[in-house]
């Protein structure tokens, strides 16, 4: 996947261009994706079918906002993208239902695929859920482009959780523009326990408060 893909305008045919050689049984994905613009209440079906017939390794040549994705993550995204595409339906409710009773790789299938469904501000609470949990895989996903709907308040939470389970700040969209002086206030105070405790914060977030605090010579 090349990550040229953005949010604004992307369609079915474009992630279908961009997964041409990436799955082990293209077959079943041609029909899957058939059968999605078809009959988009299929979806439920579809949507576990994906790992076993897709796989779940890295996704190839991805980088960008995709370097952390997985070859099911994008075969979802997909076949979301396509049921947007060819339904009526109500898409807020058909996304929830598939993240309630989806396991973490489906679950985190949906979050990657909101930014590209058009449903506004409609899925925030899976993002609040995501956000709850203890899988780092899934924390991270909330935290993707989609994120931009959360308040100011939950969006700093769920940057201290990556913080607090070590992902990668990277996975955080927007984090240049959106960290304030609140988030740099609640960094400092986990950093001041984390050194009382002898132990620090991850270097990116070292750096982040750094920047935030004008201290950035000294961190570095």
């Amino acid at each position: 996947m090349t990550g040229h893909l953005t949010a604004e305008d992307p369609t079915a045919e474009d992630f279908a261009a961009e997964l041409r050689g990436a799955v082990p049984d293209p077959d079943w994905l041609a029909d899957a994706l058939a059968t999605a613009a078809a009959t988009p209440g299929s979806i439920g079906v579809l949507f576990p079918a994906v790992g076993r017939h897709c796989g779940r390794g890295a996704l190839p040549g991805a980088r960008g906002e995709f370097r952390d994705w997985t070859v099911d993550d994008a075969v979802r995204v997909l076949l979301l993208v396509t049921v947007k595409e060819k339904s009526q339906r109500d898409l807020p409710q058909e996304i929830t239902a598939l993240y309630r009773y989806g396991d973490a790789a489906e679950k985190r299938g949906v979050l990657r695929a909101l930014p590209w469904l058009g449903i506004g501000d409609a899925a925030v609470g899976l993002l609040h859920d995501a956000i709850r949990t203890n899988d780092p895989r899934l924390v991270a996903a909330a935290l993707g482009p989609y994120a931009g709907h959360l308040d100011d308040a939950m969006w700093r939470q769920g940057v201290l959780k990556c913080v607090f389970m070590e992902i990668p700040l990277t996975a955080v969209a927007g984090l240049g523009e959106r960290a304030d002086g609140e988030l740099a206030r609640m960094l400092g105070g986990l950093a001041e326990e984390r050194q009382a405790a002898g132990r620090i914060i991850p270097a990116d977030a070292t750096a982040l408060l750094a920047r935030l605090t004008g201290n950035e010579r000294e961190a570095g």
